[in-house]
């Protein structure tokens, strides 16, 4: 395979740190650092596994939803919307040329730039708290080629959404637009926040196809970045456990509930735990889509659903956002005492922590492998085997 060719935004995005570098290298780098934090942490696995390639890693848009600020290069310069220029808060460059993404995103974004643009719209300034322009996200079913696109503004002056609307369903794109949404927000905080919802076309969410099961994924509901990379990681997650027949599973940090529904259909049994409600609401649809009824869906914080269920699990599979699980996590799942515990990590500094915590419990590492499903990227994840000594 050959390399890609050093993205134009390289110097300025903090998206891909990369660029240019040998897919080779990447991937012993990316090994080398989680092994290192292994050692530094003192802990030996049973066996630590090769890193594992992301498939088709070149020329190959694998990420599937972007979310882009709104904002300027330098101040009060020219409009632009893409990505934070590392290490500067306010910096923002645009990206249009963006080689690990569907090329419709890099279409749609600089179409929504130059109708901001030709409007005379303002960014929305993150330390005064005026003006109007603030993300554009973009999400695609990589199995469906349905996309959602969403604008997302403060109540500070009007966006012409009719307009807008129009000409993204007039662009030339390889994929199809399934919804077309505008989010107002207003909170302080620097992140994409619903306060109200406006629907202008069709539906807030795309339809994604994982293993042989369908996933009604929302706006803003959780999904796997990296769909062909992450079926890869969950099938060989799930096939550390030794068995899953008659068995109670917990499926904590369930998400949208995609890994639950697989282990379904060899479990007994399975909860799966979620503190974000639109996951566990899609969650529930999608077991419902699927026809998978022994899947119990939960909304709450890890820790203090676990403290009020009577439930007893046989296994337990943990899949965390990237600070982790806990200490108070870590100790009340370790308190159930199963035999195995399964925990896919995307932050290695995190998982060795918690790992760190599991060991004095009672439990040894048996096996750890790391994947590469961000190339480009400086991410990582892992899934490891816990064994109860």
């Amino acid at each position: 395979m050959a390399d890609l060719n050093r993205c134009p935004h390289a110097d300025n995005c903090g998206g891909c740190s990369y660029q240019g570098v040998e897919y080779e290298y990447q991937l012993s780098n990316k090994e080398g650092e989680v092994r290192g934090l292994f050692i530094h942490a003192e802990l030996e696995p049973d066996k630590f596994d090769s890193i594992e390639g992301c498939p088709e890693a070149y020329h190959y848009a694998y990420r599937n939803k972007m979310e882009y600020t709104f904002g300027d290069m330098v101040k009060d310069g020219p409009l632009c919307l893409g990505m934070h220029k590392p290490g500067q808060f306010m910096s923002v460059t645009t990206v249009d040329h963006c080689q690990i993404i569907d090329q419709d995103f890099n279409v749609i974004l600089r179409y929504t730039l130059d109708f901001a643009t030709e409007r005379g719209y303002v960014k929305y300034h993150k330390r005064r708290h005026t003006g109007l322009l603030r993300n554009l996200v973009i999400r695609k079913g990589e199995r469906t080629g349905e996309l959602l696109v969403n604008i997302v503004t403060s109540s500070q002056g009007e966006f012409e959404e009719e307009a807008w609307k129009e000409g993204l369903l007039a662009l030339s794109l390889n994929n199809t637009i399934v919804g077309i949404m505008h989010t107002i927000n207003d909170s302080v905080a620097d992140k994409v926040t619903c306060e109200e919802l406006r629907m202008l076309y069709g539906r807030e969410y795309y339809i994604e196809k994982i293993f042989d099961l369908t996933f009604k994924v929302h706006e803003f509901s959780f999904f796997q970045t990296n769909v062909e990379a992450v079926e890869r990681l969950y099938s060989e997650a799930i096939e550390l456990i030794d068995d899953f027949s008659g068995k109670n599973v917990f499926d904590l940090y369930c998400g949208t509930g995609t890994i639950s529904q697989v282990m379904a259909r060899r479990a007994a049994h399975v909860i799966g735990i979620e503190i974000v409600p639109e996951s566990i609401d899609a969650a529930k649809e999608n077991a419902e889509v699927n026809g998978i009824e022994n899947c119990e869906f939960i909304c709450g914080d890890v820790f203090e659903t676990l403290s009020a269920s009577q439930e007893m699990p046989d296994v337990i599979v943990v899949d965390p956002p990237r600070v982790g699980i806990g200490d108070k996590a870590v100790e009340k799942i370790a308190a159930y005492a199963v035999p195995q515990i399964v925990y896919i990590s995307c932050n290695p500094k995190t998982l060795v922590k918690d790992l760190a915590l599991f060991t004095q419990l009672g439990y040894e590492i048996t096996y750890v492998k790391p994947f590469d499903n961000f190339p480009m990227t400086k991410h990582t994840e892992c899934i490891t085997l816990l064994t109860r000594k």
